[in-house]
């Protein structure tokens, strides 16, 4: 029986990766932080914002038990700041999952049609239209056309210019009904409420 190699796998890069202490191999960095007084208390010398020798600035870190931590490589010279280098990847999680939570994802809700849709059905798709716009999500309506029923390419047209003028009050259309190969389409977006 053959024996089988077992492939190691490469190990998943870490979100965020930042050159710290003796890793940084530039001979000057620019110093910066809000923090400078303190450290320069622990020191026993003025640190101020500025740019010097790598060196210094890594024996400032380690009198002051904290990391140097490179935080702008491509910046010349690179940008550093003497901070516990866990507490500063802890804030920048964090301040990311902030950023995270404020965007606010579009939802686009489909509603199909068909060129010879009667007056229930669209009452009915329209009831849904207007709830999905109510909640805040893009509504992308489209009449599909198929086999011989391209030939009725205008009523498909009105019937989404009526949909479009429905939903007036809770939505406006990105764009006017066209037709892509065998579907017309229209995107409505929620219109903001004032508050």
């Amino acid at each position: 029986m053959a024996h089988r190699s077992r492939k190691s796998r490469p190990k998943p890069e870490p979100k965020f990766s930042f050159r710290t202490n003796e890793y940084i191999r530039v001979p000057k960095i620019r110093l910066v932080g809000d923090d400078l007084d303190k450290i320069s208390n622990e020191v026993g010398q003025t640190v101020e914002v500025g740019v010097y020798n790598t060196s210094q600035a890594l024996k400032w870190a380690q009198a002051a038990g904290l990391d140097l931590v490179e935080i702008s490589p491509k910046a010349d010279p690179p940008v550093c700041k003497i901070i516990d280098y866990n507490k500063f990847l802890y804030l920048k999680k964090k301040k990311e999952k902030e950023l995270k939570a404020k965007t606010s994802k579009t939802v686009v809700k489909e509603i199909r049609f068909g060129p010879n849709t009667d007056d229930h059905d669209f009452d009915f798709k329209l009831r849904h239209a207007k709830k999905f716009l109510e909640d805040g999500a893009k509504v992308k309506a489209y009449v599909h056309f198929r086999g011989r029923t391209i030939v009725y390419k205008d009523r498909g047209e009105l019937l989404l210019l009526r949909f479009i003028a429905e939903l007036e009050g809770l939505g406006a259309a990105e764009n006017l009904p066209k037709l892509e190969g065998r579907r017309m389409t229209t995107i409505i977006a929620p219109v903001k409420k004032k508050k």
